[in-house]
């Protein structure tokens, strides 16, 4: 089967999140798809084939099957604007039904979700103590405004809002402890953020659930960010912009609008280019 890869939420022509893409006249089988994003070896795949007026949509991590990605999903966007043209395509994941925008723009393509509804809850005390001890952080080290929550914008996540961006940039963490840890709990990730400005937040997202210590973008860990500062009546002003990657080398751009309704959709929004083989 034929595989695209792709960019999500790059900087320009350089960083984002690469994502593979297939879209096929049917889904191929679990074991197919799961052997497919192995080889493809980024943290997802996204597989699409062509139902009633829009498409079923499934993802794949190389290890396993995740409910929803945002990355993936906008990567799909950019794929179905090049192959159909520009327009909004209706997608059926596992558990929800959302949209994704492609529109091209010369090299890239602009491209935006509409996650499933968010939701958010305080973290438990003794998780927040163990995933702290997992990062080598302290309570020291959070920010008191945003405090540890579980936050869900199509998939399960933890947030901690650290104090400095220089705690953010000494994240490291053992993958088989992590990946146990997220797996016991039901996390895809674990979200490490700094506010920067009340619009402005650095992000780093732990990715053991799937085998990869770390993605350089997370759409839908985004959205459920936007989801748990509106949640928190944070003075997110309609918006946020997110700055991931950075201390991967993959610098990734991503904007997140925040409606008032509380629970409501957040649009997840970036640049998308192709990657050379």
């Amino acid at each position: 089967m034929q595989v695209l890869k792709l960019a999500a939420f790059s900087d320009g022509d350089t960083g984002g999140n690469p994502a593979g893409v297939v879209v096929a006249d049917e889904l191929p089988t679990d074991a197919e798809m799961q052997r497919t994003a192995a080889l493809v070896g980024f943290s997802e795949t996204a597989f699409a084939a062509p139902a009633g007026t829009g498409w079923r949509v499934r993802y794949f991590s190389p290890e396993t099957e995740v409910a929803f990605c945002g990355h993936a999903t906008v990567a799909l966007g950019a794929a179905l604007a090049q192959q159909q043209g520009d327009g909004v395509f209706a997608l059926t994941l596992n558990h929800a039904h959302i949209t994704v925008e492609g529109r091209r723009n010369g090299s890239l393509v602009a491209a935006a979700l509409q996650s499933p509804p968010t939701r958010s809850q305080p973290a438990p005390a003794a998780l927040v103590a163990e995933t702290l001890a997992l990062f080598g952080y302290s309570a020291h080290d959070l920010d008191p405004r945003i405090p540890p929550a579980l936050i869900h914008g199509g998939a399960d996540h933890l947030v901690l809002a650290l104090k400095t961006r220089s705690a953010l940039a000494t994240m490291h963490y053992p993958l088989a402890a992590g990946r146990s840890l997220m797996l016991r709990e039901g996390l895809v990730t674990i979200l490490l953020a700094f506010a920067e400005s009340a619009q402005r937040f650095h992000t780093r997202n732990a990715f053991a659930s799937g085998g990869v210590l770390e993605d350089p973008a997370t759409g839908a860990a985004t959205a459920a960010l936007a989801g748990y500062l509106r949640d928190l009546g944070w003075p997110h002003g309609g918006s946020i912009d997110v700055v991931q990657g950075e201390d991967m080398g993959m610098r990734s751009l991503l904007h997140a609008d925040i409606p008032a309704t509380p629970g409501s959709s957040i649009r997840v929004s970036g640049s998308v280019r192709n990657m050379a083989d």
